[in-house]
């Protein structure tokens, strides 16, 4: 055994929570949407065709935003297909993910499913094969109160208050080859700064964020965020961020050290904003939104392009089965966002539903919880207030991919109305059972530790699947002299006043 001190005072604070950290993502791909959180016919299925198991799923878990329609889907998507009389929708080719799209969902849809799931709706526009004027056209669709063309459309369409929706997406992913209307960093940086112009003289109320890289590997990273930053700055107000994780080579040392690499991605997009901050001489801060997120068994995905089938309706895409060791990587990547609070203000786990989900379904069966559901459900309820800035002393260890690296990571949030403080540490060696040394200090004196919920198993391979629903879920340990963290482990221990 091992100790890991982590030293609590509430004058080393980060900043304040924004509850948007908690965001989720349904794109039109695979299973998310038709078979996922919308299944006519279903036993459960409400009058509008969406699940109702699903639906509780997704309060359980607890999400404060999802993002919608896409991701790569978005790149080639008319939103005027997805509204009007159902009946009346035409049925397209979705070139993204090379399948039949009925258009049976769309914004009115979707905007009455977040409502009943008490999610905030972030929205993009599609600027890979369109542009200015369908961005502007859909912002007077969803946020003008009526008396114009597009606004008196969507009353036509039964829907009379506006939708107001906040969060806008310039696009999705526009450095990427294998996106619809690839762009250079300069021709995306003009038609966001554009589009931007034209969607915020319909609603000046709108927040933007402009595409970052793909991912941190991306050939251009670091260039094209610069380029597109010093064309669009103050124009829009975040910057996004996307990347997923995965044990390729079975290194499972290297895979549960992955938040290094999250953090390692945050600070530098931060320097790189803040470059263009200075250039510019702007008094604003652009902020980050990690708006794509989680695990996911890519290598495995991608070398099934050649062989799926194309051009069928609601495919079954990335729908991966989660281990333990994948639910603590998941609470590890959680921990480093909450880190980096004071400059990441929304992110979303990508997806919810049987796309690389914490959630997935049965056609016409059961709806379960997948091992990453709990550590989400965890930060989702229990992350409010305050982030604290911890400093840790913790055992380290060797892997291959990252060098040398703590065992425990650990993330803390005070909330000063209830007193409480949550820790939230993730247990990343894979041997060594670490015991926490807590160090309280400032109004923090006399706390100690009330409560710890774990998330571990005797094998770190173990899953929750359609015959084993409840194979893997936290357990509350009895709180005695002192808290220990089991080898790859998820934890969230409770402190209070004594």
């Amino acid at each position: 055994m091992s100790t890991a001190r982590i030293v609590v005072h509430d004058a080393y604070l980060i900043g304040d929570v924004d509850r948007r950290l908690f965001g989720s993502f349904v794109e039109h791909m695979g299973r998310a949407v038709y078979g996922g959180i919308y299944e006519p016919g279903h036993a459960t299925a409400d009058e509008h065709g969406f699940r109702t198991d699903v639906l509780r799923l997704v309060k359980e878990l607890g999400p404060t935003m999802v993002r919608y329609p896409g991701g790569n889907f978005v790149s080639a998507y008319n939103w005027e297909d997805g509204v009007g009389p159902v009946e009346d929708r035409p049925v397209r080719l979705d070139l993204a993910w090379r399948s039949r799209e009925t258009n049976r969902v769309g914004l009115a849809e979707f905007a009455a499913w977040s409502e009943n799931a008490d999610v905030e709706l972030m929205m993009a526009v599609n600027l890979g094969t369109r542009g200015v004027d369908a961005a502007r056209n859909l912002v007077e669709y969803c946020n003008h109160p009526g008396g114009t063309y597009w606004s008196d459309l969507r009353r036509s369409h039964g829907v009379a208050d506006p939708y107001g929706i906040k969060i806008w997406c310039l696009g999705n992913e526009m450095d990427a080859p294998w996106q619809i209307g690839h762009k250079t960093a300069v021709e995306y940086g003009r038609i966001a700064l554009e589009s931007a112009k034209a969607m915020r003289r319909v609603d000046p109320g709108i927040e933007l964020v402009a595409c970052g890289s793909s991912n941190r590997w991306m050939p251009t990273f670091g260039e094209w965020e610069a380029t597109v930053l010093e064309e669009t700055y103050e124009q829009v107000d975040y910057i996004s961020l996307h990347n997923y994780y995965e044990d390729v080579d079975g290194d499972a040392a290297s895979f549960l050290a992955s938040s290094d690499s999250m953090d390692d991605f945050i600070t530098s997009v931060v320097a790189t904003a803040d470059h263009i901050k200075g250039k510019l001489h702007s008094r604003k801060s652009i902020q980050l939104s990690f708006d794509e997120w989680n695990v996911w068994h890519q290598t495995e995905f991608h070398s099934h392009d050649g062989s799926r089938e194309a051009w069928r309706e609601a495919p079954d895409l990335a729908e991966d089965v989660y281990t333990v060791t994948e639910a603590v990587v998941v609470g590890s990547l959680l921990i480093s966002l909450l880190n980096h609070a004071d400059r990441v203000r929304m992110a979303c786990i990508a997806q919810l539903v049987n796309v690389i989900a914490p959630i997935t379904t049965v056609e016409g069966g059961a709806a379960w919880r997948q091992t990453t559901f709990f550590p989400f459900a965890d930060v989702a309820a229990r992350a409010g207030g305050v982030a604290l800035r911890l400093d840790i002393d913790a055992g380290r260890h060797e892997t291959a991919k990252y060098g040398e690296v703590d065992d425990v990571v650990a993330a803390a949030t005070w909330d000063e109305g209830t007193g409480e403080i949550v820790i939230f540490a993730a247990n990343r060696s894979l041997d060594r059972t670490v015991e926490l040394d807590l160090v309280l200090g400032g109004r923090f004196e006399g706390y100690r530790a009330m409560a710890h919920r774990v998330l571990t198993h005797d094998d770190r391979d173990a899953a929750n699947t359609a015959d084993r629903m409840e194979n893997v879920t936290p357990r509350t340990v009895s709180v005695t002299d002192s808290v220990a963290f089991p080898p790859v482990s998820w934890n969230v221990v409770t402190l209070r006043r004594a």
